[in-house]
């Protein structure tokens, strides 16, 4: 009886474990998600910006096609990247409370206006709400040496704060942070 019983628990284990090893897994994103901080030293842990957003390529296409301008763009791919304060922090001129927020921007030329809206889990810019916006700012827009293919976002420290970089193709906009006061 207590062969029976083992080799019904065997045949058991072995049935569900091939169930569990039978999961499929997706493919590769074509955007994949990648994450910017700041400091960005593994060695600092004690961060104060953190940036979520997917990386799309232009694969040939402009970056007007990708991100038109005039229009909220979801600055990334997939869903609308999203950005933490860990402290009280200075977005430009305008005090914004530690917190995460979904990060939306409207290319505009040589100055892009930069948003942080409330509302998160957000895929792009379709349900994108202007009455959740905690802060709009205009940034400065630059032509950059190196061309991105894939949409990349950096810090980069300066007199009295950071700017996160965004990047793709040759065009680079700076957006200002600081310590809030």
């Amino acid at each position: 009886m207590k062969k029976v019983l083992t080799l019904t628990i065997m045949a058991l284990a072995i049935v569900f474990t091939n169930e569990i090893t039978a999961q499929e897994f997706s493919g590769m994103d074509k955007s994949p998600a990648d994450i910017a901080t700041y400091p960005s030293s593994y060695k600092v842990s004690d961060k104060l910006i953190k940036v979520v957003y997917s990386r799309p390529q232009l694969k040939g296409r402009s970056l007007s096609e990708l991100a038109p301008e005039g229009k909220v763009w979801r600055t990334g791919a997939n869903e609308a990247a999203e950005i933490t304060l860990y402290k009280d922090m200075m977005f430009g001129e305008t005090s914004v409370k530690a917190g995460t927020y979904s990060l939306f921007t409207i290319p505009e030329g040589s100055e892009w206006t930069v948003i942080l809206n409330s509302k998160l889990n957000q895929w792009g810019a379709y349900s994108y709400d202007e009455s959740a916006d905690v802060a709009r700012i205009k940034a400065s827009s630059s032509t950059g040496d190196e061309s991105l293919e894939a949409f990349s976002i950096a810090f980069k420290e300066v007199d009295n704060g950071v700017h996160m970089i965004l990047g793709w193709g040759t065009t680079r906009v700076a957006v200002p942070f600081s310590l809030s006061m």
